[in-house]
């Protein structure tokens, strides 16, 4: 797209709204889906280039989210009622995700976090480390996917695992991981990696909760998952 035309002097096709309707709205950059907000720019400046402009002033989504609607109206070609509409934007967008949250599952027991992980391991062939990031409450924030090894073989850095922890405000954090063999009895190593990572959490002040490894039920083994917190290996 040019951006050094105005919009209406655009083929149609390059436009960000109509863009948006026919590609979706993924298939736009930030400035495009902040230009479709503004709806125009000022002259000699297009509206998707005072989208990048308000971008490059607050070096981020998140510093604008956060601005107020002064702040956004000290960017030459934004009013008040662009302002404000760039704000109420981002309050929605903040309110959604609360909504999300707070109809997040609770993951206070292993038998929660298996039900609700079990599908997403059940089929794999490699062993995957994913880590439930949990607010204050228990409540899930969401899963990152640390990393995936060979059959018998992971490695897991605390670093890894605390990176996202750290941004996402997590207040505490479920590791969870599979045995393609189906025994869910933890290994050496997964007693070792458990005590780093609790050593680490309580550095960071963020509750490592549970390690869950998930394997398979047989008819000699009713449960298809052990907790390490529950067969006692949790002290540092």
């Amino acid at each position: 797209m040019n951006d050094s035309l105005r919009l209406k002097d655009q083929p149609v096709s390059e436009r960000p709204r109509e863009r948006l309707v026919a590609r979706g709205p993924d298939a736009l950059t930030h400035a495009e889906l902040i230009a479709i907000l503004l709806r125009t720019g000022l002259k000699g400046t297009n509206v998707v280039q005072v989208g990048q402009n308000l971008l490059q002033k607050f070096g981020s989504l998140n510093a604008l989210a956060l601005a107020s609607v002064d702040e956004v109206c000290a960017i030459p070609g934004i009013g008040r009622d662009k302002a404000a509409t760039l704000v109420a934007a981002f309050a929605l967008a903040r309110r959604m995700e609360q909504e999300r949250r707070e109809d997040s599952p609770v993951l206070d027991n292993p038998a929660t976090v298996v039900s609700y992980m079990r599908e997403s391991n059940r089929l794999r062939n490699v062993e995957s480390f994913q880590v439930l990031l949990l607010n204050t409450r228990k409540r899930l924030i969401r899963v990152e996917e640390i990393t995936e090894g060979t059959l018998d073989t992971l490695l897991v850095h605390p670093r890894e695992v605390f990176r996202a922890a750290i941004v996402a405000n997590a207040a505490g954090i479920v590791l969870v991981h599979n045995h393609p063999s189906g025994d869910p009895t933890p290994s050496e190593a997964d007693v070792k990696v458990t005590r780093d990572l609790i050593r680490a959490g309580q550095l960071l002040k963020i509750e490592v909760v549970d390690h869950v490894i998930i394997g398979r039920a047989t008819a000699e083994r009713a449960k298809d998952y052990s907790s390490l917190r529950e067969l006692g290996h949790f002290y540092s």
